[in-house]
């Protein structure tokens, strides 16, 4: 019940990267999966779909880049359903124990399973998801890092035929799904790119590299449920110890981790880019 509790307190970060995502998705799908949930929307801007979905057997929840995708059961294939979630900014997941506490502020879904509930307050986008429609929103998605299906092949090609800069190319959904602002400056100053340099220029050799990063940051986001960037035997203590502070090289840091240089920031892609101008000529 520790995670449990970590969770109520201090919920799942706004504007989550693919790592949060992920880690949703598959703890929901622990808790809830083969359980016929009680589904409402207290708020009542959900009220149709809670009505469609009420009372069935969530079968699993999927991740895709920063989406998520909850799948009921039908008796045949046109009778399932599918609920499409984005949190977006201000989208935040609650979990209680049951029985749950009366609704606090506007929340969109409330789902009860067995020995768990959850509430949806503030997302996006939160709706039910004909197959045609969730194929048309992945055909939008480039391949995510997280997911076995990810096809690098189709990534690479994006990167190396554009001349928009990598620092862009990584915030772009279109091309790579999941990654954020904090990866992507992490990322980036790990490799020792500088953010504004064209995708074109970037090696596959790089690029490769680039790739088995993000699939190994990522994943330790997913087991921590933070952002980690620093290797173990850099800081000499368990990686689930970290303060706030020791877990990154380079965001919203004033000095360079490496170089101890001043770290620039700048906006990229709409973003606050932080980069070292030392280690990343």
């Amino acid at each position: 019940m520790r995670l449990l509790r970590r969770l109520r307190i201090a919920g799942y970060r706004t504007m989550p990267e693919g790592h949060t995502i992920h880690r949703i998705a598959r703890d929901h799908t622990k808790w809830f999966a083969g359980q016929s949930l009680i589904i409402s929307s207290p708020q009542g801007r959900f009220a149709e779909g809670a009505k469609k979905i009420n009372g069935k057997q969530l079968s699993r929840v999927d991740a895709h880049g920063k989406h998520l995708f909850y799948r009921f059961a039908g008796k045949t294939k046109r009778s399932e359903k599918t609920i499409h979630v984005h949190l977006g900014l201000y989208g935040k997941f609650r979990i209680h124990k049951n029985p749950p506490p009366e609704p606090r502020g506007a929340v969109r879904v409330r789902m009860i399973g067995e020995s768990r509930s959850f509430d949806l307050n503030g997302p996006s986008r939160c709706e039910i998801y004909s197959t045609s429609e969730q194929q048309k929103l992945l055909a939008r998605l480039g391949p995510d890092p997280l997911r076995d299906d990810a096809d690098v092949e189709q990534v690479w090609n994006r990167i190396s035929r554009s001349r928009a800069s990598i620092g862009t190319l990584l915030l772009n959904q279109a091309v790579v799904a999941g990654i954020g602002n904090v990866y992507r400056a992490e990322l980036l100053h790990l490799m020792g790119i500088h953010p504004e340099r064209p995708g074109n220029e970037i090696s596959r050799e790089q690029f490769d590299e680039l790739w088995d990063l993000t699939v190994k940051l990522l994943n330790v986001g997913v087991k921590y449920n933070r952002i980690i960037t620093v290797p173990r035997e850099s800081i000499g203590k368990p990686l689930s110890r970290l303060n706030s502070s020791e877990r990154l090289f380079c965001y919203k840091k004033n000095n360079c981790c490496n170089c101890n240089g001043k770290i620039k920031n700048w906006k990229l892609g709409a973003r606050t880019m932080y980069a070292c101008p030392r280690c990343q000529k």
